[in-house]
């Protein structure tokens, strides 16, 4: 049996964009990271092109714990081009385009397969031949992408895995906290929701999309940093003695 291993990383930056239904001029983002978006940052860390087949990361099982939901934001954005005509050019105009962005979000993802594959792109991560972004290229990441490799699975992993919220966030938070989780169903669980989001092809000529269930669970994880070391503090413990 092929022997296998986790990796996990931390998606933070000032917006990221996760589209899995984008149409015409807008363009949606997803309230957590996608497998075909993450999939695809692991693919430009290892320098793969566009055209490059992907089936050993598809084969990938995937799932993310969300951290920091983060804030959703929208963005104008008007385009003109210059447009040859008989005698000369002229300017024309492209329709408004709505763009949707989270800000502030932080996630922990997580993919499950081969050890050597995991090694792999742990590997790459570290040292990334294309730039990596959190979904779009105006979204670069806010600092590195912690790599850890695990030998447990992707639900131990989203678990256990320390919690990544910023400091502002988690003094505000419970020493414990609940995060929900979306991840790729084991065999047998129900699938919660289904959408276009597993890769086919990046190739831009012939981009292909295929169903993916998913399943909506949560976690209990533990905040070093939040409030209860301050509500265990009793004032009046001096004034009636213990």
């Amino acid at each position: 049996m092929t022997e296998r291993s986790s990796l996990s990383l931390v998606l933070a930056g000032p917006l990221q964009s996760w589209g899995t239904s984008s149409r015409f001029a807008t363009r949606s983002t997803s309230l957590e990271p996608s497998k075909s978006g993450v999939l695809g940052l692991l693919a430009a860390a290892q320098g793969r092109p566009r055209t490059a087949d992907i089936q050993d990361l598809v084969a990938l099982r995937f799932g993310v714990r969300v951290d920091q939901p983060g804030s959703l934001v929208r963005d104008f954005q008007t385009e003109r081009r210059t447009e040859a005509v008989r005698g000369g050019s002229k300017v024309v105009s492209l329709p408004l385009s709505h763009r949707y962005y989270l800000a502030d979000a932080v996630f922990v993802v997580a993919v499950e397969g081969p050890a050597n594959l995991i090694g792999d792109l742990a590997a790459a991560i570290r040292s990334p031949r294309f730039p990596l972004y959190l979904g779009r290229r105006a979204c670069p990441p806010a600092g590195p992408l912690i790599p850890e490799v695990h030998r447990e699975t992707l639900e131990v992993v989203l678990e256990s895995f320390p919690y990544s919220a910023s400091d502002r966030r988690a003094a505000r938070q419970a020493l414990d906290v609940r995060l929900p989780v979306v991840r790729d169903p084991l065999p047998g669980e129900r699938a919660s929701s289904s959408e276009q989001d597993v890769p086919i092809s990046y190739d831009p000529a012939h981009r292909r999309y295929a169903k993916r269930d998913t399943i909506r669970t949560e976690v209990v994880v533990r905040n070093v940093r939040g409030r209860a070391s301050m509500d265990s503090h009793d004032p009046m413990s001096a004034v009636i003695g213990s």
